[in-house]
């Protein structure tokens, strides 16, 4: 078990030879970040420019070194924890005091200050055009456990890498009820989905500095429609109609449906809006001992104050100096949230069989840590079996407006 009380971080510089050097007696200020909406770890630091055997240090470090972060409690965990070349290069000498500042980001950097033309036809699938991407702008990657949809046509005139990337694993997060985002690890990068990290941290009163929680109705969606393509007369039709809490009134989003998409994608992404934006925003700032191996996307859980769930890693940083993160979360779900387990005589259900949803809760995947909102009871079909061992088994669409079910739900919960 990881032990913060002995927690200790090292630097590893690589020279323009490919000589490695520790750099930790000679540091400040040291930190690192994942921000939103950013791919690249970002990482800052300062070190007394002393002359050393092999030269003053800034002879050593210099613009495009390599720079790693490591962190070791001393005991069963040393780890790289970040990894970048340097950025920002920027000597100072102040009053006999003579000092060096950087700033480094990883790999996927290059993504986002580069620009391109591009043209996927229909039917293009999702690796083909990220690995294609990374390999053209020598990015490099160990396999792909991503997603793989069929997009429809897409077109970018000069967008950047990174959200070229960005926009296309969210449309395919959208084809196959995930959240997929890319990132870099120890030099590689990967294609990961949201909340797929393997240790879930937990944050209570006696581990946690400060918590801030606000809430907002700002950014809710209640109703999307799914729109049909335009026919001759320039009209286009409502193909669908998918409900969310319209108690808060109607706050409507249209979903396009592309040439090549059927109705029931068309739909499945339409629910996908309404998973992630049809909900109350809950998001807080939470402030802690530093855990440098937490990163953005992944989900942990937190239990102080009013916040109460689990949430999703937005961004972090880690403050070496103070041994200390500051982490931006949002809502993934509240603990409260659980399906009551029932003793009725179970029943033989096979897919396409249409059956009462009793109501409760739909979930964006089969897996215990996915993500659940509230469903209306009605009739349903059975659209996919998951087999024993998931904690949400049974995936139903609802067959008229009655329910608004349209996702994983638990067994006992319809009949």
């Amino acid at each position: 078990m990881l032990d913060l009380t002995k927690l200790t971080y090292r630097v590893m510089v690589m020279d323009e030879n490919n000589n490695q050097y520790n750099i930790k007696d000679y540091i400040q200020n040291l930190g690192w970040e994942e921000n939103e909406g950013e791919l690249a770890v970002r990482s800052s630091f300062t070190v007394r420019n002393d002359r050393t055997s092999k030269g003053k240090l800034s002879s050593l470090i210099k613009p495009g070194c390599m720079i790693g972060i490591f962190a070791s409690d001393g005991k069963s965990v040393d780890q790289e924890v970040a990894r970048g070349y340097v950025t920002e290069w920027n000597p100072q000498l102040k009053n006999n005091s003579d000092s060096l500042q950087c700033t480094s980001y990883d790999i996927l950097y290059t993504l986002q200050k580069s620009q391109d033309n591009r043209f996927y036809a229909s039917g293009t699938g999702t690796q083909s055009i990220v690995t294609g991407l990374l390999e053209e702008y020598g990015v490099p990657v160990q396999g792909y456990n991503g997603p793989n949809v069929a997009h429809g046509k897409l077109k970018y005139n000069n967008a950047y890498i990174s959200d070229m990337i960005m926009d296309v694993l969210d449309d395919a997060g959208k084809r196959s009820n995930g959240t997929y985002f890319l990132r870099s690890s120890k030099g590689y990068a990967e294609v990961v989905e949201r909340g797929r990290n393997t240790e879930t941290y937990v944050f209570e009163t006696e581990n946690t500095q400060s918590v801030s929680t606000h809430m907002s109705l700002s950014n809710l969606v209640t109703r999307v429609r799914v729109i049909g393509r335009e026919n001759k007369e320039g009209n286009f039709s409502v193909e669908a109609t998918l409900n969310g809490m319209t108690k808060y009134g109607i706050r409507q989003r249209i979903y396009t449906r592309g040439t090549d998409e059927t109705l029931e994608d068309a739909k499945a992404a339409a629910q996908q809006i309404l998973d992630e934006n049809g909900t109350v925003q809950e998001e807080i700032i939470l402030e802690a001992p530093d855990v440098p191996f937490i990163r953005k996307g992944d989900v942990v859980c937190v239990k102080v104050g009013v916040s109460c769930g689990l949430y999703y890693v937005k961004g972090i940083q880690h403050n070496c100096d103070s041994y200390s993160m500051t982490i931006k979360l949002r809502m993934a779900k509240p603990l409260t949230i659980t399906a009551e387990d029932t003793a009725e005589t179970k029943k033989e259900y096979h897919e396409g069989d249409i059956v009462e949803f009793h109501g409760g809760t739909h979930y964006t995947s089969s897996y215990c840590d996915a993500k659940g909102y509230p469903a209306r009871a009605g009739q349903a079909r059975i659209t996919k079996k998951n087999g024993a061992g998931k904690a949400h088994p049974w995936h139903l669409v609802h067959v008229d407006q009655s329910s608004n079910v349209y996702g994983w739900v638990d067994e006992g919960t319809f009949d």
